[in-house]
């Protein structure tokens, strides 16, 4: 096989990433926007040892399951991977996901049988994160095509809010008319470097936030946020982030709120939760509040018992678990989180216990005063959990883990860890949080197998 050859292929699997694979005379051959049960011509683009990459040069035989991708930029952009085949299909291909890296990676002898579909795969995100760059001498924003940090010109995003095609364009409306110019990666020069959008699923209030190179923005956007608001009045707040670093981090340190709140409010599972810009809170609130019914459920907290939020960001799960009667404690490593999860505890009667610390130091300073929670909930990043943090939860947790992740391959990492710490995965679940794309989450119970 040699670079420039067109074979025919049918397409029998997909990739985490999301692309389709097929086999060419025992080559494995991954083929992007395509979808199992397609029979395509491929033109081959790139070969290495064992496998190659692939392009769609014809489609000779559509798989059952392809549809319209409802988008005009899809096969441009990097936000979503499956938009051309339907959201059954989606859901089982996430399902296979899961339920593989659990059987390869983890070596787990319980594997998912059910994934918890989204109601809505439109609209749904409740955040987004726009990219803005100088084409042709012109500032544009958009998304970055797939494995690029080219910006693919797209403000009507079919996963978000439809307010924020206005929002954005508003703005890029004023940076054009003041010749703002976007930030260039290469040379580092430039003041915009992203357009933040945060929006309360329940509340409709709306953080904005801008990202730029220097302080100096202060004056450049001041003649925009009055008119802003007067044509958007959920907008609560408006924030501007430095980031003169060349990183690709969007985030810098330094806030100054220019308009309105620090922060915006937002309802999940019936508790007020306040937000700060870099505050994590799940970007599908309604999918959110079935997981979290679904981590209540393995939880089982019960009156006089003691949960543990490990990863707690501004306190979301551990308050949504709460009972009367329990005693809630949490960590998160953002500062900024914890204000908001004491914040949030409070302006809902709950009292609670939280520090800001990284998980594994904890995790260690809990169990060295004497904590024995009854449950710990365990929400990590994509990265999942250290190995000193996996030990300590198991030291510390009298019944039960309750894990949460958004990478099942570092879970089923983390699960295998757990069960050689002395506790089994007794029950398991996938959900889908983000539709369209190649992400699924998973929870999963762990039982202690003998008390301590």
């Amino acid at each position: 096989m040699k670079k420039n050859d067109t074979v025919r292929l049918e397409i029998t699997g997909m990739t985490n990433e999301g692309n389709g694979v097929g086999r060419y005379e025992g080559m494995a051959v991954f083929v992007p926007l395509t979808a199992v049960g397609d029979v395509i011509d491929c033109k081959i683009v790139k070969v290495n040892k064992s496998y190659c990459y692939g392009i769609i040069d014809n489609i000779v035989t559509p798989s059952a399951s392809r549809c319209d991708a409802g988008c005009g930029v899809f096969s441009k952009c990097g936000g979503c991977a499956f938009r051309h085949f339907t959201y059954e299909e989606e859901l089982r291909v996430k399902l296979d996901f899961v339920r593989s890296s659990f059987e390869r990676i983890g070596k787990l002898p319980l594997l998912p049988d059910k994934i918890i579909g989204s109601e809505n795969t439109s609209h749904y995100r409740n955040k987004a994160q726009y990219p803005v760059a100088m084409q042709d001498g012109k500032a544009v924003c958009g998304f970055y095509s797939r494995r690029s940090h080219r910006v693919v010109p797209q403000y009507g995003c079919d996963l978000q809010p439809e307010v924020f095609e206005g929002i954005i364009g508003q703005i890029m409306e004023y940076v054009d008319s003041k010749n703002i110019p976007a930030y260039d990666e290469l040379t580092g020069k430039g003041l915009l470097r992203h357009i933040y959008l945060r929006r309360g699923e329940n509340t409709h209030e709306i953080m904005l936030c801008l990202v730029v190179t220097s302080k100096s923005a202060e004056r450049a956007f001041e003649g925009l946020y009055r008119g802003l608001c007067e044509r958007f009045t959920d907008i609560k707040s408006i924030v501007l982030n430095i980031n003169s670093k060349n990183t690709n981090s969007i985030l810098g340190r330094e806030f100054i709120t220019v308009y309105g709140k620090d922060t915006i409010d937002d309802i999940m599972c019936g508790r007020r939760i306040t937000l700060s810009p870099a505050s994590f809170y799940q970007v599908n609130t309604p999918q959110a509040q079935r997981l979290y019914q679904l981590a209540g459920e393995y939880a089982d907290i019960k009156e006089g018992e003691i949960l543990l939020d490990l990863y707690c960001g501004t306190g979301t799960i551990g308050l949504s678990l709460y009972k009367e009667g329990c005693r809630l404690i949490g960590a998160d490593i953002v500062p900024s989180s914890i204000e908001n999860a004491k914040k949030n505890a409070l302006q809902n009667g709950i009292d609670a216990e939280f520090i800001c610390a990284d998980a594994a130091k904890a995790a260690e300073l809990f169990y060295q005063r004497g904590e024995r929670p009854d449950v710990i909930i365990a929400d990590p990043a994509r990265k999942g959990c250290d190995r000193q943090t996996l030990e300590y939860m198991a030291k510390m947790a009298r019944k039960r883990i309750v894990m949460i992740s958004c990478d099942h391959s570092t879970a089923a990492r983390d699960i295998a860890i757990l069960r050689e710490l002395g506790f089994e995965m007794t029950d398991c679940a996938a959900v889908d949080m983000f539709p369209r794309t190649a992400h699924v989450e998973c929870v999963c119970l762990l039982s202690k197998l003998s008390e301590a």
